[in-house]
């Protein structure tokens, strides 16, 4: 099935290799419109033959559907258990000890396999006040039971990381996955630096800001979304205002490189730190190929450090649109 090669990183403390780009599956939802199995099929194929075997999904994508057309896919594709590297996440309401237990074997089932590679803390049980040790002892467990190879967090500040890795016992956090893209680089201030002094593999998701570092759109060009972007804040006017010097950038060094801007940002991010593996979605095909074309090869360090200070300078709201 691959037909090309992308870079690839290997997980710290193993041997083994996951590809340097991998392929969020947010968009099989109603969150984003990808709602034809067959459709989604051919996304999924794409990015085999790209060489991409880091599949990214969770538990509450389209209340299950993204898993249930990962696995289908997956599996009438006839591809082995053993060349590809899912990862799910399970959401923070879910984390009661017992609620542990069934969530898994519910993902599992959707998916259509006997154990995810990685399984992921997708946010804080912040609303339920489960206390952390219980459920990262249920998670722990079903390590050891083979349900699950890795565990890692998502969206979990670094003091909490801290007591989720004081709660296990035989096994540790391996991956970390956060908001991180060339507009919005808060994670540079402790979160990759947490990742970089643990050996932990961090995963940007919106890495190419939800469409906003394509190139597709201006400030003169901002269409009206029907999917999850329709409030997004990258997309007010006040905030685009900021962000077009750096996608006019983005499309200068295009044309110099003979690569598309998402490609540009995607191999700025990549080349952050050695840790870093981002997760792009993809609602066409084509977006895939795009994505993987991010990775062998390096901007030079004139041209990152350009979009560095252009990017240094963008400062959003994020209140636009909703109190003001």
């Amino acid at each position: 099935m691959v037909i090309s090669a992308v870079e690839y990183i290997v997980i710290p403390g193993t041997n083994e290799k996951i590809s340097r780009i991998g392929l969020g599956t947010w968009q099989f939802s109603e969150a984003w419109g990808v709602l034809d199995y067959e459709f989604a099929k051919q996304i999924v194929v794409k990015a085999l033959e790209s060489g991409i075997n880091f599949f990214d999904t969770a538990m509450v994508y389209g209340n299950g559907k993204s898993e249930e057309f990962l696995g289908k896919a997956l599996k009438e594709l006839g591809i082995r258990r053993e060349e590809v590297f899912i990862a799910t996440k399970i959401p923070g309401q879910f984390l009661d000890p017992h609620d542990v237990f069934k969530s898994v074997d519910r993902s599992l089932k959707r998916l259509g396999v006997e154990y995810v590679d990685l399984m992921q803390l997708h946010w804080p049980p912040c609303w339920h006040n489960h206390p952390t040790c219980p459920y990262m002892r249920a998670l722990e467990r079903l390590v050891e039971l083979g349900k699950i190879r890795y565990l890692g967090v998502s969206n979990y500040p670094v003091a909490l990381i801290e007591e989720v890795r004081s709660c296990l016992s035989r096994t540790d956090i391996k991956f970390m996955q956060y908001r991180y893209n060339l507009i919005e680089r808060q994670a540079e201030i402790e979160l990759i630096p947490y990742a970089e002094k643990n050996n932990m593999i961090f995963l940007p998701w919106s890495p190419l800001a939800k469409g906003a570092l394509t190139g597709k759109y201006t400030l003169e060009n901002l269409p009206k979304f029907t999917d999850v972007r329709e409030s997004e804040p990258v997309f007010h006017p006040g905030n685009f205002k900021q962000i077009q010097p750096l996608v006019d950038e983005l499309l200068r060094l295009s044309k110099e490189y003979g690569k598309t801007p998402a490609q540009i940002s995607l191999n700025w991010i990549i080349s952050y730190s050695k840790n870093i593996l981002p997760i792009p979605g993809a609602k066409k095909p084509e977006q895939v190929v795009d994505n993987a074309g991010s990775v062998g090869w390096r901007l030079e360090y004139e041209d990152w450090r350009t979009l560095d200070e252009i990017s240094k300078k963008i400062r959003i709201s994020y209140a636009v649109g909703y109190l003001y």
